[in-house]
């Protein structure tokens, strides 16, 4: 007999749905949020400023039409104005509407639960290590430095593109900047939000002649652990690794 119906995601599918009879009355979760506009800082972390790059003049339907996931790399180095290129591809501030800082991918009521790690292991300008980028300073703080592909690719389940990538990154979700508006319906978007992410991410990294590749498949509190997040209050949901195709 199937478990599809009675499988966790199901219903939780079903437990989050909107209906027209129920959509003003349905009682929502009471969830405290986030302290609201505050962005996430590693203070006296060591930090390297990303160079301001204007995007590469190149066709969108092109990296559409191209883009495939790319699992084998070569050696060499990614040089920071490329890693700058594809990180502001990502999460990159467009504009700004008060408080909030709009960015080159969309976010459920502009509440952006998405953080963005990286994995250094070859980029001219970053000593290899693990980072996290700071939107609104535009720069990447130094959480530690070492060597981790390896230790990374082990933690997603034995995957060698990430420690041949030349970097990989690593998205993390704080569900309470969503959910305390939506409820656990904001898991959806909280989501589709790092869906957005990435596929900026992998068309930018086309668009560059790189290759890159979504991965969803890691054990998900050794990959928390590696960068010091409780797995609760912020949670790695998704990575992706770029470097230069073999």
């Amino acid at each position: 007999m199937s478990d599809y119906a009675t499988s966790l995601g199901v219903q939780y599918l079903k437990a989050t749905k909107h209906s027209r009879e129920e959509i003003f009355e349905k009682r929502r979760e009471e969830i405290a949020p986030a302290e609201p506009f505050k962005q996430k800082q590693y203070e006296g972390a060591p930090v390297i400023e990303l160079p301001k790059v204007a995007p590469p003049d190149a066709s969108l339907w092109k990296a559409l039409r191209e883009r495939r996931s790319v699992r084998k790399y070569r050696d060499g180095q990614m040089d920071l104005e490329t890693l700058s290129a594809l990180i502001w591809a990502g999460q990159g501030i467009t504009g700004r509407i008060g408080n909030y800082l709009l960015r080159t991918a969309p976010s459920a009521g502009a509440l952006y639960p998405i953080e963005t790690y990286l994995c250094i292991n070859s980029v001219d300008g970053a000593p290899p290590g693990l980072y996290h980028f700071n939107v609104p300073f535009y720069h990447l703080s130094l959480l530690a430095e070492g060597d981790y592909g390896r230790e990374l690719g082990e933690r997603a389940m034995g995957q060698p593109m990430c420690w041949r990538a030349q970097v990989v990154f690593v998205w993390s979700a704080i569900p309470r900047r969503t959910m305390a508006k939506y409820g656990s319906r904001g898991i959806r978007y909280i989501f589709l939000d790092a869906a957005h992410i990435c596929q900026n991410v992998l068309l930018a990294a086309q668009s560059l002649g790189l290759g890159a590749c979504p991965i969803g498949a890691f054990f998900d509190d050794e990959v928390n652990h590696l960068f010091g997040l409780d797995g609760e209050e912020e949670t790695v949901i998704y990575l992706a690794s770029v470097g230069i195709p073999k």
